[in-house]
C-alpha cells in the first residue's frame, strides 16, 4: 500500500478513535448505575448485566485511547514511517475494533446478517436501557467504517504470515 494512502488511513483512524473516545467518555461521565437501572426495562434484575456493560465500555475506552495515542505518534513523527504505521493500524484492528465487536462480558454480539435483513447491527444479550442501546448503535456505525477501511490490515497480516511460513519451508 502506498505511503500516502497509509498516512490517510492513519488520519481517518485517529479521527474515528477520537470520535469514539468523546462519545464513550461523555456517556460514562454522565451515566451511573442507578440511572441505568431506573431506565432499564428489567429494572433491578438487570443490574449485573449493566455493570458488565459499563465495564466493557470502560475497557473499550482505554483501548481506543491507547490506539489514538499511537496513531497520533505515527502522524507526529518528522518522517512518516510506513512500517510503524502499518504495525499501529494492525494493532488498532486487533484491539479497538476487536474489543467493540467482541466485548469481554459478551453483553452483545454483532448480527452478521443485519446488512441484508434490515435488522439492527447489534443483538443484545438482554434488553438494555435506551441510552445504552443508542450509544452502542452509534459506536457500531463508527466501528463499521473503521473495520471496512482497515480490513486490509486484517487480511494482509494473515497473508504475510502465510507467506513467511511458506518462505521458511523452502
Amino acid at each position: 500500500m502506498p505511503a500516502e494512502q497509509t498516512k490517510e488511513l492513519c488520519q481517518l483512524t485517529r479521527d474515528k478513535l477520537s470520535e469514539v473516545h468523546g462519545l464513550v467518555e461523555h456517556f460514562l461521565n454522565h451515566t451511573d448505575i442507578r440511572k441505568l437501572v431506573e431506565e432499564s426495562p428489567e429494572g433491578k434484575d438487570a443490574e449485573d448485566y449493566l455493570k458488565e456493560f459499563l465495564s466493557d465500555l470502560r475497557y473499550l475506552l482505554v483501548s481506543c485511547e491507547l490506539g489514538y495515542e499511537k496513531v497520533s505518534l505515527v502522524l507526529r513523527r518528522a518522517t512518516f514511517s510506513e512500517d510503524f504505521a502499518e504495525r499501529v493500524l494492525n494493532e488498532v484492528v486487533h484491539t479497538c475494533i476487536h474489543n467493540f465487536y467482541y466485548p469481554r462480558n459478551e453483553v452483545y454480539e454483532e448480527d452478521s446478517r443485519y446488512s441484508y435483513t434490515n435488522h439492527d447491527p447489534i443483538r443484545f444479550r438482554r434488553r438494555p436501557p435506551e441510552s445504552m442501546k443508542k450509544v452502542t448503535f452509534t459506536l457500531s456505525k463508527i466501528f463499521e467504517i473503521l473495520r471496512d477501511e482497515l480490513d486490509y490490515y486484517e487480511t494482509d497480516t494473515m497473508n504475510r504470515v502465510q507467506m513467511k511460513k511458506q518462505h521458511l519451508t523452502f
